[in-house]
């Protein structure tokens, strides 16, 4: 089922634009290497954007050998250069030898008297100037006015008139500074398109949090193009989400995109890393919540049939996800005894319901029940407890550290019956423990999901309490936590039980 709203976008072809290494990387904070700019545009380029704003070549001359080396990379999309309505940034732009320029002037009132300080007059002569000045040298042309929706609305329309005889091939309604709303942004584009016989591309900001929704509106009322960011980036609260965006238009409009839905997550972890902005883990689509269940009621129904409490339009598989189940305070029957099969236990009823109780206690006292947590309490109860079982059981660990020594680190365990001994170097002692635990496990291969230290009493001999999320090559994922007042110990064995618990469920 689609739950499109308007008959005339199933199956409409709408462009996706990315900005993410242009507007993206304005995000206070953010500061991207060339490499790992190239590494973004390979990505974009693998998930099917149409167009990339590869950066502002005028900024800087190391942003003008970005661009270019973008242009050579030899890449599928189109990518594009910003410059404003100045025939050096243009030329910049056409030096870099990027397939669009993407030129703009302010045409709202409070930002064409207190910046540029022009008339309106002159403000439309600059537009169709540097419209007639691209396609003059050959290029494709986006002309842009800034600040579009707080503009007058017959001064703007009689300047996409202009640029649109001057031949641009692209008009963009930027809502420079998130002000609009969906039904106003309806209305405009709506009035913009009876006017404009040329495509129409909106760029969005989500100063409250509206974004893609007016994105999704404007593309209801004639857009087809959209401007998005990767995770959302970009000044002050951000530019439209792709992920969101992409998803509204294929699973809620059954519209249609070039976009390879299943690397959206991937494309998303890869930012995240690069630009080190931490997505919150309700984040839509790409959050590690978004398809995760506590609640009984919701883990039983999903456990049945997934579309009980999710979209069903849309699928974790779809967008390269995997669908959990958290336990916890609210965890049902259902999914504490599916969790505990996965890792062969299998307990009477008596025993499960005395499992849930202790699980509860620990949710009441304000903590996250881990899967190591679970697999104790369980074996405890059903008398199971063994290190016989156990894949790694750790002997020794020692951490040389300090200013002029680098932080190596030596552990001594018995994997899977075998005594071994390694050491490895790391950026700091957990990081060089974990990697030497890691060295040790031969050609068993996971990785690190999620790390958290956090002092659970005062003083300098703080007990450190470490949680621990890890996830194998299958994509099966397993936590754990330990305790210690030695933070590389409980690091090391909160590591080594989640190894272990994720090794049992293998």
């Amino acid at each position: 089922m689609v739950f499109y709203t308007i008959e005339s976008l199933r199956n409409k072809k709408i462009s996706i634009f990315d900005t993410t290494l242009r507007d993206g990387e304005q995000t206070p904070g953010v500061s991207l290497t060339f490499d790992e700019k190239l590494l973004i545009a390979r990505q974009l380029d693998k998930l099917g954007v149409d167009i990339i704003e590869a950066g502002f070549p005028m900024s800087s001359e190391g942003e003008k050998a970005s661009v270019r080396k973008i242009v050579d990379a030899g890449l599928n999309l189109k990518v594009c250069g910003l410059a404003r309505v100045i025939k050096s940034d243009i030329d910049t732009c056409l030096d870099c030898g990027v397939d669009m320029v993407h030129t703009f002037v302010s045409t709202s009132d409070v930002q064409r008297i207190s910046t540029i300080k022009k008339s309106r007059d002159e403000v439309y002569s600059m537009a169709i100037d540097a419209v007639e000045y691209i396609k003059d040298h050959g290029a494709k042309c986006m002309f842009s006015a800034m600040d579009a929706t707080r503009t007058d609305a017959d001064y703007l329309i009689n300047i996409y008139k202009g640029v649109e005889s001057a031949h641009c091939d692209i008009i963009n309604v930027p809502d420079t500074v998130g002000v609009i709303v969906p039904s106003a942004m309806y209305k405009l584009i709506g009035e913009i398109a009876k006017n404009v016989k040329i495509p129409i591309d909106v760029h969005c900001h989500n100063d409250f949090g509206l974004a893609v929704a007016n994105s999704l509106s404007a593309v209801e009322a004639g857009a087809s193009q959209v401007q998005v960011t990767v995770n959302g980036l970009g000044e002050r609260a951000g530019n439209a989400d792709l992920a969101e965006t992409v998803m509204g238009l294929h699973a809620l409009y059954g519209a249609k995109t070039n976009i390879k839905t299943k690397y959206i997550v991937e494309t998303s972890h890869l930012v995240e890393r690069l630009t080190e902005v931490r997505m919150p883990p309700t984040m839509p689509i790409v959050g590690d919540n978004a398809f995760a269940h506590e609640s009984g009621i919701h883990t039983h129904g999903v456990l049945v049939r997934s579309d009980t409490f999710e979209p069903g339009v849309m699928t974790p598989e779809m967008v390269g996800h995997k669908r959990r189940i958290v336990l916890g305070k609210h965890a049902g029957k259902h999914a504490v005894k599916q969790s505990l099969e996965f890792a062969g236990l299998q307990p009477d009823d008596e025993q499960l319901n005395e499992i849930m109780k202790r699980i509860k206690d620990i949710g009441d006292k304000g903590k996250r029940v881990t899967d190591a947590d679970l697999y104790s309490i369980a074996e405890s109860i059903m008398g199971n407890i063994s290190k016989s079982e156990q894949a790694i059981v750790l002997k020794e660990v020692s951490v040389m550290t300090g200013n002029i020594i680098t932080p190596t680190a030596t552990v001594k365990a018995i994997v899977n019956g075998q005594e071994r001994l390694g050491a490895h170097i790391g950026v700091g002692p957990v990081d060089a423990a974990l990697n030497t635990v890691t060295s040790i496990l031969g050609e068993y291969k996971f990785k690190l999901r999620d790390f958290r230290i956090e002092a659970i009493s005062g003083g300098s001999d703080a007990l450190a309490e470490v949680l621990i999320g890890v996830e194998d090559e299958k994509g099966r994922i397993v936590s754990a936590r330990a305790t210690n007042e030695d933070i590389v110990m409980a690091s090391v064995e909160a590591l080594v039980a989640a190894i272990n618990q994720l090794m049992r469920k293998r």
